[in-house]
């Protein structure tokens, strides 16, 4: 049985991780959440700040807000308590921070917590060795009207494992309307869209003279972060001090 924390205890994915929890109930509970909306859930309490937590905890799940993410790596560290921190946007000092720390407590990071998700990633540099020659690149990122940043954390992430496997070094080209010239050969155009309710949609576009291939994931709702954030929590349990993610998680 793994004991979670569950930060962003009372927010939308909070409240997936709690539905996720409670059909998993042979494998995990949830013993104690953080949010600064304290309102206590049915059947553990919630607390509006971390230092409150008294719980046995074998594990931290994080779907907060970045304000709060410090505080929680923070707790992690002092307590020698693996975590799975699955909020976006994180700074870049914030990210430093979680790989420092992560030398003394066991973390799990990924810029999004859907298997599919990150099975597009391994396909689309697959892909990208093979046509890196011939074909142009773009990702074009969808969610809804209440997402802060932009592009996503996973646009990024699939830009960055593009650059990593290609022989020329991308320049990420962000916005294209200050500026009249051609595409150049080495850039990755990334879009951002923002509309409706959308949860998550990620495309990328490989273009070529006479053929276009496009490789996409669509999330239909938040069940898929948390599913995989569960399964992240089970991983990490009684796992070694390092930095963690899917590809860890996948292979087992």
């Amino acid at each position: 049985m793994v004991n979670i924390l569950l930060c962003g205890a009372n927010g939308k994915m909070g409240h997936a991780v709690r539905a996720v929890a409670s059909q998993q109930s042979e494998f995990v509970k949830i013993v104690a959440g953080f949010d600064v909306m304290d309102t206590t859930a049915d059947d553990f309490p919630v607390y509006d700040s971390i230092e409150k937590v008294t719980e046995k905890i074998d594990c931290i799940i994080d779907f907060s807000h970045i304000s709060m993410t410090d505080a929680i790596m923070d707790f992690a560290k002092a307590n020698k308590i693996p975590a799975v921190i699955c909020t976006t946007g994180l700074s870049k000092d914030q990210l430093s921070k979680m790989e420092f720390y992560s030398k003394e407590t066991p973390i799990f990071f990924s810029a999004n917590m859907s298997i599919g998700v990150n099975l597009l990633i391994d396909l689309v540099c697959k892909a990208s060795k093979l046509l890196e020659d011939n074909f142009d690149i773009e990702i074009v990122e969808k969610h809804h009207n209440q997402k802060l940043d932009a592009p996503s954390g996973t646009a990024l992430a699939i830009a960055d494992a593009i650059s990593d496997t290609v022989a020329y070094s991308p320049k990420y080209t962000f916005d294209r309307h200050s500026v009249r010239k051609k595409r150049e050969r080495e850039e990755i155009g990334i879009h951002a869209v923002r509309g409706g309710n959308i949860v998550g949609e990620h495309t990328v576009v490989f273009a070529g003279t006479d053929e276009v291939i496009e490789i996409k994931h669509q999330a239909t709702s938040k069940t898929v972060f948390a599913v995989g954030a569960v399964r992240a929590a089970i991983f990490m349990k009684d796992k070694p001090a390092g930095m963690y993610n899917m590809t860890d998680l996948v292979k087992g």
